[in-house]
């Protein structure tokens, strides 16, 4: 097994999500603040590491599955209970109770279900209908303080592509909100575990700025 730098973030590879422009980005983060990134299928190696970034892309059964096969799930739990762990789209809803999407249980980290958008018919203020899933760039609000939102302005735009969103059952850890069809949960946080439903790494400087703040977050 490769050694682990004192000061490293590993990048979990559990053969699902959007790895490569995960890992550029955290990478471009790092370099800026000496962090050494570790894209691993290891479970050894996320234990060692310092912090965890958990990507996920497609659909919830299939991410929780080869999580689950590919041995890293023990791993990433663990993590979750010590150390600062960042959830990316999938990647965040996994970290809940469970999905509407299967259904699926998650990870049971943070309480709460996945649901669908139900926008059949609907129409946006300039007339035209929602579309499932929401793709392209949303504001969020910062519905509560916290470390990692440092020098982003509240209501930057961020990237979504997704068609389920996290209903936290504590709305203390709903820490981002946005607007499609109704206001719903885009970032949630708890103790050492910060998540977001958009993708940093599509969503230029504010993007590159969350993953910074994570790399120097110490909860």
């Amino acid at each position: 097994m490769k050694s682990v730098a004192t000061n490293s973030v590993a990048v979990v590879d559990y053969g699902m999500g959007n790895l490569h422009s995960v890992s550029q980005a955290v990478r471009h983060a790092a370099d800026q603040v000496g962090v050494e990134v570790f894209v691993t299928s290891d479970p050894d190696v996320v234990r060692k590491a310092t912090r965890v970034v958990l990507p996920g892309q497609g659909a919830m059964p299939d991410c929780m599955r080869e999580l689950r096969d590919s041995g890293l799930q023990e791993s990433v739990l663990e993590a979750a209970a010590s150390k600062p762990l960042f959830g990316v789209c999938v990647g965040m809803q996994m970290l809940l109770s469970r999905s509407d999407e299967g259904p699926t249980d998650g990870l049971g980290l943070i309480p709460g279900e996945v649901i669908k958008f139900e926008l059949a018919g609907r129409l946006q203020a300039d007339g035209s209908r929602f579309k499932v899933p929401q793709m392209g760039w949303n504001q969020v609000r910062q519905a509560q303080p916290h470390a990692v939102w440092a020098g982003i302005p509240d209501q930057s735009y961020f990237y979504f592509v997704h068609s389920f969103y996290a209903r936290p059952a504590d709305a203390r850890h709903s820490v981002g909100e946005a607007d499609y069809g109704a206001s719903f949960t885009a970032a949630i946080a708890r103790d050492n575990i910060f998540a977001t439903q958009f993708h940093p790494e599509k969503s230029a400087d504010h993007g590159l700025q969350l993953y910074r703040n994570f790399l120097h977050w110490n909860p």
